[in-house]
C-alpha cells in the first residue's frame, strides 16, 4: 500500500456520527459513570480523543508502538530529558538546534546532567566520550542549519556492541528536517524519534506541536508518566490542525524535495555562493548515506554560504528576497529564509557555532511548494542584492547603490516598511 494511502486511511471514522473528519474534541473533562468508571477519558491533561489520534497516528508513521504529543517540540524534547538523573551523560551532535542546546545547557547541565558534542558524522567520535554515564546518545540528521547526515544504524551497530561492558545508552533521533515520509529512524535502531511537528507533520506554519514515537512499550510508559504529571499536552485544537496537515505529508515532502534540489544546484552555479549544504547534490559528504537513508530524497532545506563571509552580505541576501520570507521556523508550504547565526542558534556561543560550520554568512532556505523556477529567481535577486552590498560598502557609488536596493524593496512590498519589519525580526 503507498504511503499515502496507507496514512488517510489510517484515521479511524467517528464511530457516533459517521464523520469522516476527526471530531476536536474540546472539553476539559469526562463524565463518568461511576467513580472510577469511565469511556477511557477522565480528564484531558492525562488524555483526549482528537491527541490519541494523533499520538497513534505518528507511531504508526514512524513504525513504533507509542506515540505522545507535546505543545512544542522543545516540549517534547524536556520529556526525554526528564528520563535522565543527577550525573547522567548525554553524547550530542554538535550542530545541534539552538533550542536544544539552550535546555541542555542553561537547564538541565545545572542539575549535574554533562553533554559532550562530537561531530556523530563519524560515529567513531561517540566512542571518544561514551562512559558508563551515558544515558542519550543524541543525534538530528539532517543537522540543523548545516544538514550533516548521521549513518543512524551505524550508530545503533556501534551501541549495541558497546552495551556488552555497560549499559547501552538510548539513542535519540530528532527526525524533524526529514520526517518519516523519508527516514524511520526507529526501523534502523533508534529508541526514541522526535518531532517538531509544527514543521514538516503540520507543514503549513499555524501550529506549534511536538511528538515522540517509541518502540518500547515500557519507555513508552515512562515517558507518558512524564507528559502526564509534568503537564506538557498538546491541546485538541492543535491535534486536529496536526493531523489535518499529516493527511498531505507525503505529497508535500515530495514539492518540498524537488525545489530545494532546484535551489541547490542554482546556489553552486553562483559566483556570490561559496559553499552549498544540501544532502540531495552528490558533492555532499554524506550524499550516499542520505540516499539510502532518506529513500533517495535530499530533503527540503538548502543551506549555503557566502564568499562574503559576513553578517552583512546575510543580512542583505535575507532582506533582499520576494518570495522567501524571513522568519524563524520551516517545513511550511511558504519558504521561509533564516540567518542562523543571529536568530536560531544566536544563544550558541560564536566558537561552538563556528567549529560547527555555522558561519557568520551561512542561510538557511525552507523550499516550500511555489514553483521552482519561482524560488531559483528569488534566490538570485536575493543574491543581487548581496552584490550591491558589496558595492555599497566598497565606497564607490554607495548612494546610488542604497537607492536602487531600497527601490526594489518599495516596488516589491508596496512600501519600505515591509522591509524595515523584516530586518528588525532578525535582531530579536
Amino acid at each position: 500500500m503507498q504511503e499515502i494511502t496507507r496514512i488517510l486511511h489510517s484515521l479511524p471514522i467517528d464511530p457516533l456520527t459517521g464523520a469522516i473528519s476527526v471530531p476536536v474534541y474540546q472539553t476539559a473533562t469526562f463524565v463518568q459513570e461511576a467513580p472510577g468508571e469511565n469511556k477511557g477519558f477522565d480528564y484531558a491533561r492525562s488524555n483526549n480523543p482528537t491527541r490519541q489520534v494523533l499520538e497513534n497516528l505518528i507511531a504508526r508513521l514512524e513504525h513504533g508502538r507509542r506515540g505522545l504529543a507535546f505543545a512544542s517540540g522543545l516540549a517534547a524534547i524536556d520529556c526525554v530529558l526528564k528520563l535522565l538523573q543527577s550525573g547522567d551523560e548525554i553524547v550530542a551532535v554538535d550542530d545541534i538546534y539552538g533550542g536544544s542546546f539552550r535546555l541542555f545547557t542553561h537547564v538541565y547541565e545545572k542539575f549535574g546532567v554533562k553533554v559532550h558534542y562530537v561531530d556523530t558524522t563519524d560515529p567513531n567520535n561517540i566512542l571518544d566520550v561514551l562512559s558508563p554515564k551515558t544515558r542519550l546518545v543524541w543525534l538530528e540528521t539532517p543537522t540543523n542549519p548545516t544538514l550533516k547526515i548521521t549513518d543512524i544504524e551505524a550508530v545503533s551497530r556501534l551501541l549495541a556492541r558497546v552495551s556488552d561492558s555497560c549499559r547501552r545508552p538510548l539513542l535519540v533521533v530528532d527526525n524533524t528536517f526529514a520526517s518519516p515520509a523519508l527516514q524511520r529512524p526507529l526501523e534502523l535502531g533508534a529508541d526514541i524519534v522526535i518531532h517538531s511537528a509544527t514543521k514538516y507533520l503540520a507543514g503549513h506554519s499555524d501550529v506549534i506541536a511536538g511528538l515522540l514515537a517509541v518502540h518500547d512499550e515500557e519507555l513508552g510508559d515512562r515517558l507518558k508518566f512524564f507528559q502526564n504529571a509534568c503537564g506538557g499536552i498538546l491541546g485538541p485544537w492543535d491535534s486536529w490542525l496536526t493531523i489535518r496537515g499529516i493527511e498531505t505529508l507525503p505529497l508535500r515532502v515530495e514539492a518540498h524535495c524537488r525545489n530545494a534540489l532546484a535551489v541547490a544546484r542554482a546556489l553552486s552555479e553562483h559566483k556570490a555562493v561559496a559553499e552549498v549544504f544540501y544532502p540531495g547534490l552528490p558533492a555532499h559528504p554524506n550524499h550516499a548515506i542520505a540516499a539510502r537513508q532518506q529513500r533517495g530524497l535530499g530533503g527540503g532545506v538548502v543551506s549555503f554560504t557566502l564568499k562574503d563571509d559576513t553578517e552583512e552580505a546575510a543580512r542583505a541576501f535575507v532582506t533582499g528576497t520576494r518570495l522567501f520570507k524571513l522568519a524563524e521556523s520551516l517545513g511550511g508550504v511558504k519558504s521561509l529564509v533564516c540567518h542562523p547565526a543571529t536568530m536560531t542558534h544566536k544563544s550558541i556561543p560564536e566558537e561552538k557555532r563556528h567549529a560547527a560550520g555555522v558561519r557568520d554568512s551561512l542561510i538557511r532556505l525552507s523550499c516550500g511548494i511555489e514553483g521552482a523556477a519561482d524560488l531559483v529567481d528569488d534566490v538570485r535577486l536575493g543574491l543581487e542584492a548581496v552584490g550591491s552590498g558589496s558595492s555599497s560598502g566598497s565606497g564607490s557609488g554607495s548612494g546610488s547603490d542604497s537607492d536602487r536596493r531600497e527601490s526594489r524593496t518599495e516596488s516589491r512590498d508596496g512600501s519600505s516598511s515591509s522591509r524595515d519589519s523584516r530586518q528588525l525580526a532578525v535582531t530579536v
